[in-house]
Protein backbone atom coordinates (compact mmCIF):
# COMPACT_ATOMS: atom_id res chain seq x y z
CA UNK A 1 0.00 0.00 0.00
CA UNK A 2 1.49 3.38 -0.81
CA UNK A 3 1.61 6.16 1.66
CA UNK A 4 -0.92 8.84 -0.53
CA UNK A 5 -2.79 5.56 0.11
CA UNK A 6 -2.60 5.46 3.68
CA UNK A 7 -3.18 9.10 4.14
CA UNK A 8 -6.44 9.14 2.07
CA UNK A 9 -7.88 5.90 3.72
CA UNK A 10 -6.85 7.84 7.03
CA UNK A 11 -8.83 11.11 6.07
CA UNK A 12 -11.68 8.97 4.97
CA UNK A 13 -11.80 7.71 8.46
CA UNK A 14 -11.17 10.81 10.05
CA UNK A 15 -14.26 12.48 8.03
CA UNK A 16 -17.16 9.47 8.65
CA UNK A 17 -16.17 9.70 12.12
CA UNK A 18 -16.24 13.31 12.28
CA UNK A 19 -19.75 13.20 10.77
CA UNK A 20 -20.98 10.41 12.68
CA UNK A 21 -19.91 13.04 16.12
CA UNK A 22 -22.32 15.56 14.40
CA UNK A 23 -24.75 13.42 13.49
CA UNK A 24 -24.84 12.25 17.26
CA UNK A 25 -24.41 16.11 18.42
CA UNK A 26 -27.36 16.93 16.49
CA UNK A 27 -29.91 13.87 17.49
CA UNK A 28 -28.90 14.84 21.18
CA UNK A 29 -30.47 18.05 20.57
CA UNK A 30 -33.21 16.45 18.76
CA UNK A 31 -33.87 14.54 21.59
CA UNK A 32 -34.43 17.29 24.08
CA UNK A 33 -37.98 19.25 24.29
CA UNK A 34 -37.51 22.38 22.18
CA UNK A 35 -36.97 24.71 25.44
CA UNK A 36 -34.28 22.41 26.55
CA UNK A 37 -32.02 22.54 23.69
CA UNK A 38 -28.85 24.19 24.07
CA UNK A 39 -27.12 23.43 20.81
CA UNK A 40 -23.52 22.78 22.74
CA UNK A 41 -22.63 20.63 25.35
CA UNK A 42 -20.47 16.89 24.98
CA UNK A 43 -21.55 13.59 22.52
CA UNK A 44 -19.91 10.29 22.90
CA UNK A 45 -18.94 11.40 26.89
CA UNK A 46 -16.16 13.62 26.60
CA UNK A 47 -15.96 15.27 22.87
CA UNK A 48 -17.42 18.54 23.13
CA UNK A 49 -19.93 20.38 20.74
CA UNK A 50 -20.90 23.67 19.83
CA UNK A 51 -23.78 24.19 17.08
CA UNK A 52 -25.01 27.94 17.92
CA UNK A 53 -24.04 30.15 15.65
CA UNK A 54 -20.49 31.87 16.37
CA UNK A 55 -20.39 35.41 18.21
CA UNK A 56 -17.39 37.47 18.37
CA UNK A 57 -16.88 36.82 22.28
CA UNK A 58 -16.92 33.12 22.29
CA UNK A 59 -14.21 33.47 19.32
CA UNK A 60 -12.44 35.89 21.58
CA UNK A 61 -13.14 32.93 24.39
CA UNK A 62 -12.01 30.03 22.46
CA UNK A 63 -9.45 31.21 20.40
CA UNK A 64 -7.47 33.94 22.08
CA UNK A 65 -7.72 33.79 26.16
CA UNK A 66 -4.46 34.21 27.04
CA UNK A 67 -5.80 34.48 30.85
CA UNK A 68 -7.28 30.94 30.34
CA UNK A 69 -5.19 28.20 32.09
CA UNK A 70 -5.99 25.50 29.23
CA UNK A 71 -4.28 25.35 25.95
CA UNK A 72 -6.98 23.16 24.29
CA UNK A 73 -10.90 23.65 24.60
CA UNK A 74 -14.32 23.33 22.23
CA UNK A 75 -14.44 24.72 19.07
CA UNK A 76 -16.25 27.95 18.60
CA UNK A 77 -18.59 25.94 16.18
CA UNK A 78 -18.53 22.58 15.45
CA UNK A 79 -17.74 19.22 17.26
CA UNK A 80 -14.16 18.98 18.58
CA UNK A 81 -11.46 21.24 20.24
CA UNK A 82 -9.30 24.02 19.46
CA UNK A 83 -6.09 25.58 20.14
CA UNK A 84 -6.36 29.01 22.48
CA UNK A 85 -3.90 30.61 20.65
CA UNK A 86 -3.98 33.48 23.39
CA UNK A 87 -2.53 31.00 25.69
CA UNK A 88 -0.10 29.51 23.68
CA UNK A 89 1.63 33.23 23.02
CA UNK A 90 1.10 33.63 26.70
CA UNK A 91 2.76 30.87 27.87
CA UNK A 92 5.99 31.35 25.09
CA UNK A 93 6.30 34.95 26.11
CA UNK A 94 7.07 33.46 29.96
CA UNK A 95 9.11 31.50 28.38
CA UNK A 96 11.17 33.49 26.66
CA UNK A 97 11.33 36.06 29.48
CA UNK A 98 12.68 33.59 31.63
CA UNK A 99 15.14 32.51 29.63
CA UNK A 100 16.37 36.04 29.19
CA UNK A 101 16.60 36.77 32.70
CA UNK A 102 18.71 33.55 33.62
CA UNK A 103 21.36 34.99 30.82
Amino acid sequence: MTSSKKKSGFRTAMKVVSLALVAAAVATELRKDPDERTWHGTVAGFVPYELRFPTLERVKERLWAPENPTIIGPRVWGVGWTVNLGRVVAVGKHWVEERQTES
